[in-house]
Formats: structure tokens, C-alpha cells, sequence
């Protein structure tokens, strides 16, 4: 007997596109952690041209401002580590300054503007989430 080997086998169960465009469906978030980083910086970026002017708030917004962006720029060294070391420590780096914009979005006056703030509770919901992910990579990766 001669057995055919030209034929595929039969595919079970979904395509690998149609379950990712069900789990989009399901969950909007983005999964690309360096777009979701990016996506984080940039909307802090405009939250901070709807603040009121002044001095505790002009420094306040310097540190979300170098802190937002850092988150981003260290995830995308770490996908780019020479090694496991220089990788965790570039992870590491993300969650803190993860933290650390959560921190400077709480100090922050809002001028007491209920669509500003309400950005601003969105901001650290989503600061929280990143510095958990970060964390979730790390425990994962050691």
C-alpha cells in the first residue's frame, strides 16, 4: 500500500487568525506592550497641556513627563538586551518608572476640572496595570 503524503492534515478547531480577532473582540487593549507603552506616553503628553500653569505643577509635569516616556523607551532596550541580566534590569527599570508615574499623577492639580480628572484616574489605572505587567515579566522570567 501506498501511502499519500501530499496531503495535508485536517486542521482542528479555529485558524490562529480567527481566534486573535475573537480575543480582540472580546478585550480592546492592546497587546503590543511597546504600542501600549507609547500609547501611555503620548496621552500623558496632552493630560499635561490641559493642567493649570504653575510652579509646583510645571515641575511635577517635568517628572510624569521624563517618567511616562521612560517606561516605553526602557521595554524597548529590554527587547533588545544582550543578555538575561541587562534584560531584567531594563524590565525593572520599566515597572519603577511605571510607579513613579503613578506617583506624579496623584500629586498633580487637576485645577479642579472633572474631565481632567477623570483623564487622570484613567492615566494611573493604566500606570498600575503596566508597572503589574512589568512585574508579571519579571517573576516570569527569573
Amino acid at each position: 500500500m501506498l501511502q499519500n503524503f501530499d496531503k495535508q492534515p485536517k486542521k482542528c478547531g479555529r485558524s490562529k487568525s480567527e481566534t486573535n480577532s475573537n480575543v480582540e473582540s472580546q478585550n480592546p487593549k492592546k497587546y503590543d506592550l511597546e504600542d501600549r507603552t507609547f500609547e501611555f506616553a503620548r496621552r500623558v503628553r496632552v493630560f499635561v497641556g490641559q493642567l493649570p500653569r504653575g510652579l509646583a505643577n510645571q515641575e511635577d509635569t517635568r517628572q510624569l513627563i521624563n517618567a511616562s516616556g521612560s517606561v516605553g523607551a526602557n521595554y524597548i532596550e529590554a527587547n533588545e538586551a544582550l543578555s538575561k541580566k541587562d534584560f531584567l534590569m531594563r524590565i525593572k527599570i520599566s515597572r519603577k518608572e511605571a510607579k513613579e508615574s503613578s506617583y506624579w499623577l496623584r500629586l498633580i492639580n487637576t485645577g479642579n476640572s472633572a474631565a481632567v480628572d477623570n483623564e487622570r484616574q484613567v492615566l494611573t489605572q493604566e500606570a498600575r496595570e503596566l508597572t503589574n505587567i512589568f512585574g508579571a515579566i519579571l517573576r516570569k522570567s527569573q
